[in-house]
């Protein structure tokens, strides 16, 4: 069948959460040692991780973490705990970064998003943005003009459902119009995004790489699926 729409997820897709020095501004370790370059890493790996459980949880923590896209208030329990549980020194610090993480204006798109927006556009195939996410990602888009390239926001926190849940998708589906089987998911979670395989979607994988580093993933996701010449 043909694919008459496409679904994006955000994070490690379209757009990716990425620091410079200004976020670890004045930060050191307990020891009085500056965070390095595999640190800074790893707390951003953590903060943005999709599925994983990246540290040890007590029974209220690891609810908060199983459930955070489905309610801010969770989400802010579990990801204080994982920053804090990555040696993030003190709360002030961890408010700091964590603040970094709910500003959609700090996310960075990849450097084909906006083409790969486009041609969809015009070709008259409809985009949904579905993501396990607590907050409003909208901003991303209309700071750079792409809302209008967007047919449908479905966003776990609004919806009440995270991926793999069928009803995520299903709510993405209906708002565009579109059966599952006429639409193409691409994601850089196989576990998550790849859930719409379950309802019927195709599915095209993505490497949660750095900006830099991943120049065309998405251009070439449309490609093997036909979607591009």
């Amino acid at each position: 069948m043909t694919i008459e729409a496409v679904l994006f997820d955000f994070s490690g897709t379209l757009f990716r959460l990425e620091d410079d020095e200004s976020w670890y501004a004045d930060l050191t370790w307990p020891d009085g040692r500056a965070i390095d370059v595999h640190e800074k890493a790893e707390i951003m790996r953590r903060m943005t991780a999709p599925v994983d459980h990246i540290v040890e949880f007590d029974a209220e923590t690891k609810y908060a973490w199983d459930n955070r896209d489905l309610d801010p208030a969770l989400h802010r329990i579990a990801m204080m705990e994982v920053l804090r549980k990555s040696g993030v020194p003190t709360d002030e610090d961890a408010e700091r970064l964590y603040a970094r993480l709910l500003d959609p204006l700090e996310w960075t798109p990849y450097p084909d998003s906006e083409a790969v927006l486009n041609l969809l556009a015009a070709q008259d195939v409809p985009v949904a943005v579905v993501s396990n996410i607590p907050f409003d990602i909208r901003p991303s888009f209309t700071a750079r003009g792409w809302d209008r390239l967007v047919g449908a926001f479905t966003l776990s926190y609004e919806v009440g459902a995270m991926k793999p849940d069928p009803e995520i998708f299903h709510s993405a589906l209906d708002e565009l119009g579109v059966s599952a089987d006429a639409a193409l998911m691409i994601g850089d979670s196989a576990e998550a995004d790849g859930g719409a395989a379950a309802l019927g979607s195709r599915f095209a994988l993505v490497e949660a790489l750095p900006t830099a580093e991943r120049p065309d993933a998405l251009l070439t996701a449309l490609r093997r699926h036909r979607l591009l010449e």
